[in-house]
């Protein structure tokens, strides 16, 4: 078969075309984003904050990442066991030791300082009951596990009283809410906004928190260990974002109460700031030595029933950032 000098022509301008073609199909595929995975709750401040101003987005793109994000209601304990995301948005203390309990194969990264009045045993303003002391043979509601049934754990034994002398309730929030303002409890330990909430619209009295050394109720932000292996700089620009956007948080209160209430489901901004006054927002690296807390509330847990082995704080994984 014969070729003109046109068909010629034509053949190596179609080959020129395929080549440069194959040439950017590869470069995008060599180019192509590794994606980020990180789960939140509705109750993930700081995490909300960075998915609505795309700054966290931002910074790991130039890193050569994207993000893709994913907000848990339930079925979080399952998916940090799991590991079927990347990076995780702060859990309280106590929550997290369940975590180590059952060897999921997490990192501590990033540790947001106590904030012991985030979370309170309250009652109505007419109640009969002012002291911890007050609460035996009381009904107490309490989210089993949380960070508040080990302030209740806490107070009971400050008191010098144990969980068998109260009739508990293990509710979660919603739950524990009903029966709050149905009357079918007579106290109820819980959190932030909740707390705030409650204070705010009918004017709840707080009978103890974790002041005076009770607890300090102190929340860990983790990741996937092998995650954490491979990519440190993902790592440090996370940790670097929410440290600067928990400054902005507290510097700005009354602005950040106003970006939060819709979405946190509404709530009034005066009560997210009530709520957000009492949170430190102040991030820091985790470290070995100062896990006493830690290993206070797995030791409280282990004689409670709540973790079925003894558990040593100090055997978790932890990165910590280099200095810059």
């Amino acid at each position: 078969m014969r070729f003109s000098f046109a068909d010629l022509s034509r053949l190596r301008r179609l080959t020129v075309t395929l080549l440069v073609i194959g040439g950017v199909l590869s470069a995008s595929v060599a180019q192509a984003n590794e994606t980020v995975s990180i789960s939140y709750q509705r109750s993930s401040t700081l995490f909300i904050l960075l998915k609505r101003t795309g700054a966290l987005e931002k910074k790991l793109n130039a890193l050569g990442y994207d993000v893709s994000w994913h907000e848990f209601s339930a079925g979080l304990l399952q998916s940090l066991n799991a590991g079927s995301v990347d990076l995780h948005a702060d859990v309280a203390d106590a929550f997290a030791l369940f975590t180590q309990a059952a060897n999921a194969p997490l990192t501590y990264y990033a540790e947001e300082t106590s904030a012991p009045t985030a979370q309170a045993i309250i009652v109505p303003s007419d109640s009969p009951i002012h002291t911890v002391a007050d609460l035996k043979g009381k009904r107490v509601a309490v989210a089993k596990g949380s960070g508040c049934n080990f302030l209740l754990l806490a107070a009971l034994a400050k008191a010098g009283l144990t969980i068998n002398d109260i009739q508990v309730r293990y509710l979660e929030a919603p739950d524990a809410l009903a029966a709050y303002r149905g009357g079918n409890i007579d106290a109820w330990v819980i959190w932030d906004p909740f707390l705030a909430a409650q204070q705010r619209e009918t004017h709840a009295r707080v009978v103890a928190d974790g002041t005076g050394g009770v607890a300090q109720y102190n929340r860990f932000y983790t990741a996937t260990t092998s995650f954490a292996e491979k990519h440190p700089d993902v790592l440090r620009a996370v940790f670097d974002e929410l440290n600067e956007t928990g400054k902005w948080v507290k510097a700005h209160p009354q602005e950040a109460a106003q970006i939060l209430a819709p979405l946190w489901g509404n709530i009034p901004a005066p009560t997210v700031e009530l709520a957000n006054s009492r949170r430190s927002y102040d991030i820091v690296p985790v470290k070995r030595d100062q896990l006493g807390e830690q290993q206070r509330i797995a030791d409280t847990y282990r004689s409670a029933g709540l973790i079925p082995n003894a558990l040593k704080a100090t055997d978790i994984r932890i990165w910590t950032p280099t200095a810059k």
